[in-house]
């Protein structure tokens, strides 16, 4: 009686394994495909920001998912051209991958004359992954404490209040840019060379004001360091709501996100794209990356690849506009 106890139990924990190890669902061809070689997720900026971020949770996903290895390759360089061109070159298969910020994609194509790349054509967009909106900030030594408040003293002097940004043609110069055409006021424009010393300047009160990305900034917002004027979204940001958004406060139309793509090269099926769209979305929904994700400043924004695709061409279009209505000249 006992042995038989003791193989009915050794039975029941070897189903149990079998359980464990086999896949909830009979793999299609694609997710074969895909389970076939290992991956690398190609970001072409230096480890620590949140392309690394990201390119990490979609290695880390991937590995899990199709139990194949899933490395990262940071690529910096050549404004991120370096690790775009590795991606543009590598099979289009699904197992070479880029992440990467919405600038590269929908503002250097524009402002760039020579830029080496046709993204509509050596590029299959997968999905939006994540996006952080950007922020207006002020020094608290410039004395103003709200988007209503600077709209009023720009009007008062025209052309005296600066603001900062990382370079001519960022996206954070275009928001400048974009909120000075949507408020009919004119502010001066202070290029430097990468958010951080454009940030640290403002930090300092050297320049009064910035755009800039809400996880760069808002450790600095809640330490009182920098006022937050306003977000760039129609909606509050979840990361902090307790910041208004410029709309609120009546300065309409400077919807400016900063998001992060997931790319492939040329060649990608269809069916693989859309594969990999449905992955992304999965491991970004998990209860823990949404709560790494905030802690940055980001939210979940995945798409379906048609959609993504659209999103990528209509704000191509909008910055082409604001570069050439504003005579935007890449340094």
């Amino acid at each position: 009686m006992q042995r038989r106890i003791h193989l009915i139990v050794l039975a029941g924990a070897a189903l149990m394994a079998l359980a464990t190890t086999a896949p909830a669902h009979a793999q299609s061809g694609v997710e074969k495909q895909l389970a076939g070689d290992r991956f690398t997720i190609v970001s072409p900026f230096p480890p620590g920001g949140p392309v690394d971020t990201l390119a990490r949770v979609l290695s880390d996903g991937l590995a899990k998912r199709y139990g194949q290895p899933a490395v990262v390759e940071n690529m910096p360089g050549a404004a991120g051209n370096i690790g775009i061109d590795k991606v543009k070159r590598a099979k289009g298969d699904g197992h070479t991958l880029l992440v990467v910020p919405a600038g590269n994609l929908t503002i250097n194509p524009t402002l760039m004359p020579n830029f080496p790349f046709n993204i509509e054509k050596d590029f299959v967009p997968v999905t939006m992954l994540a996006k952080a909106p950007n922020v207006l900030v002020a020094s608290p030594t410039a004395g103003i404490r709200s988007a209503k408040e600077l709209v009023a003293q720009a009007k008062a002097r025209p052309g005296q209040l600066s603001y900062a940004s990382p370079g001519v043609g960022s996206g954070l110069h275009l928001a400048g840019e974009l909120f000075k055409q949507q408020a009919a006021i004119d502010l001066l424009h202070v290029p430097y060379k990468g958010t951080s010393p454009a940030l640290n300047d403002v930090l300092g009160g050297v320049v009064p004001l910035m755009f800039s990305n809400l996880p760069a900034t808002l450790p600095f917002i809640r330490n009182g360091k920098l006022v937050a004027l306003g977000v760039t979204e129609a909606r509050r940001s979840p990361a902090a709501p307790e910041i208004p958004t410029l709309a609120e406060q009546g300065v309409q139309g400077v919807t400016v996100t900063s998001w992060y793509g997931l790319l492939a090269p040329a060649g990608t099926p269809p069916a693989v794209a859309e594969q990999l769209a449905r992955d992304a979305a999965q491991m970004l929904a998990q209860p823990e990356v949404r709560e790494r994700l905030q802690a940055q400043g980001m939210t979940e924004a995945t798409m379906k690849p048609a959609e993504f695709a659209a999103h990528m061409r209509d704000e191509t279009a909008m910055w082409a506009r604001i570069i050439k209505a504003r005579n935007i000249v890449a340094e």
